[in-house]
């Protein structure tokens, strides 16, 4: 399946359509804008209400339309009509500036679209990390990667944005991680320690030259159930690098653990992100070019990105790095957001109102205790957020439903589908946004019923499994190419260097 990864901005060719398309999305944000005076009657609304109060995730109890399901259809059958990609803006003159030059100030409200469509194609780097996964904890496979480096992005319709996977990225942990790594049942399983994390891509020729310079990508995998892990996540914070700064233990633990016993983690995830990155540098600095570093992940994968910036930005000099990161919980205390910021790390942290896990950890001790400084002095125990912030609501789209949903709130499909959506905080959704909004559904329900998108649709077709040769359904064996092997990725990176030399 191709997913899309670009915003794309083509218009309807007849009047008709776009006024159709635009009446039904005004038309439903009216209702949404506008629900009944009643309160709530069930138990399970006034629990939400308390929570929204509690938390100011700003929900709402599902409100009635009136909205005929034939217009709904009619809306549909023409997006299904109108092409999902557009030419890609040459934005070489402005890298500097998307890459956070200037903190991407005056550039996030307004959106423009050349920043938008990067941010989206950073999150779709991210979001591999989650469509690639085993997730199945009957495979032998669980915690792996699907697919091979080689054909990832084809797999997932991903080629189009013009990079190459270069290396794969395993962690471990030594500490307990509720719901961070996953785990087969079966004895026989490809590692009992180590989970796939992500991985470090670098742009071709023909992407290097529309955006003005060698961008390395590193993504990193984060988790997609928020709500078990928030409430049992380490507390404790723990020096990470030479000075004052201090990371989330948990955090600090999957980044850098290792063990010389194991198969894909006889390095920890920070000495293979790191080696690779180092090796993609100086090959490309050797040719006299321009290199850039931009992390990305998801939520804990966010968290990560923070930790393998800091690293790079303190044994690379002369390197832009950027994060950009999407419903990340706080990593770090004071200390550690100002070696970033004196570091040159740029971050730009996308953020949904409703989403709890960017309040995570530091529900009450957070940055927000600053404006007492002169009291208390710094505090070195509280948690705060770093670089700058896109701010999102769930409410404002036409097409996601209201009501408690932790799990869709914070999914990645959820925020890519806001950021589409996003021009400014005083305009209404862009009637213009082109993303698929069937992705909303990948793994969650938050899409209105009247779209008819079936609720957490992705997944292998027949649950994985396949009919054999005596008409029994089985689970099949992966291609030898797709089976995790650290002694083959080693060979290969080997004959890469060999031949560079």
């Amino acid at each position: 399946m191709a997913l899309s990864t670009m915003i794309y901005s083509h218009l309807p060719t007849t009047q008709y359509s776009t006024m159709t398309r635009i009446s039904v999305i005004h038309a439903h944000q009216q209702a949404l804008l506008d629900p009944p005076k009643t309160k709530p009657s069930n138990a399970t609304s006034r629990i939400a209400e308390s929570l929204s109060h509690l938390l100011h995730l700003h929900l709402e109890t599902p409100p009635r339309t009136e909205l005929h399901q034939s217009i709904w259809d009619s809306f549909t059958e023409e997006k299904h009509s109108t092409p999902t990609t557009s030419p890609k803006e040459v934005i070489a003159h402005k890298w500097r500036e998307i890459h956070g030059s200037s903190d991407w100030d005056n550039l996030l409200d307004p959106l423009p679209p050349w920043l938008r469509r990067e941010i989206v194609k950073y999150g779709e780097f991210a979001q591999a990390t989650y469509d690639a996964f085993d997730f199945d904890s009957f495979s032998e496979y669980c915690g792996s990667c699907r697919y091979n480096r080689k054909n990832l992005f084809e797999k997932l319709g991903l080629t189009r944005n013009g990079y190459k996977v270069t290396n794969y990225i395993y962690a471990m942990s030594h500490v307990h991680m509720p719901q961070w790594l996953e785990r087969s049942h079966l004895v026989n399983k490809w590692s009992k320690d180590s989970n796939w994390m992500g991985y470090v891509a670098v742009s071709d020729d023909e992407e290097t030259r529309r955006i003005g310079r060698r961008d390395i990508v590193v993504a990193w995998r984060g988790t997609v159930a928020p709500s078990e892990w928030y409430e049992d996540m380490q507390r404790k914070l723990e020096t990470f690098g030479q000075r004052d700064a201090k990371v989330e233990h948990g955090f600090h633990s999957l980044y850098t653990s290792k063990n010389e016993s194991t198969r894909y983690n006889k390095t920890s995830a920070s000495e293979q992100v790191m080696k690779e990155v180092t090796r993609l540098i100086e090959s490309y600095r050797e040719k006299g070019e321009q290199v850039s570093l931009t992390i990305t992940g998801h939520s804990l994968g966010g968290a990560l990105a923070l930790l393998n910036a800091h690293e790079a930005a303190s044994t690379i000099p002369n390197l832009p790095i950027s994060v950009i990161s999407f419903g990340a919980p706080r990593v770090g205390n004071v200390a550690f957001r100002d070696e970033l910021h004196q570091l040159g790390v740029k971050t730009l942290r996308v953020v949904v109102k409703q989403d709890m896990v960017p309040r995570m950890p530091g529900l009450v001790f957070n940055e927000g205790l600053q404006k007492f400084d002169d009291i208390t002095g710094t505090l070195e125990w509280v948690y705060t957020h770093v670089g700058a912030e896109l701010k999102l609501d769930v409410r404002s789209s036409p097409y996601l439903k209201r009501g408690l949903d932790l799990a869709g709130f914070h999914s990645l499909e959820t925020y890519l589908h806001l950021v589409d959506g996003f021009h400014s905080t005083s305009t209404t959704f862009r009637s213009d946004a082109r993303r698929d909004v069937a992705l909303v559904n990948k793994a969650c329900d938050m899409l209105v019923n009247e779209l008819r998108i079936p609720r957490c649709w992705y997944q292998l077709a027949n649950k994985g499994l396949v009919c054999n040769a005596h008409g029994r359904w089985v689970k099949p064996m992966r291609d030898p190419e797709d089976i995790p092997s650290p002694t083959r990725e080693k060979s290969v990176h080997t004959f890469v260097d060999r031949m560079q030399t």
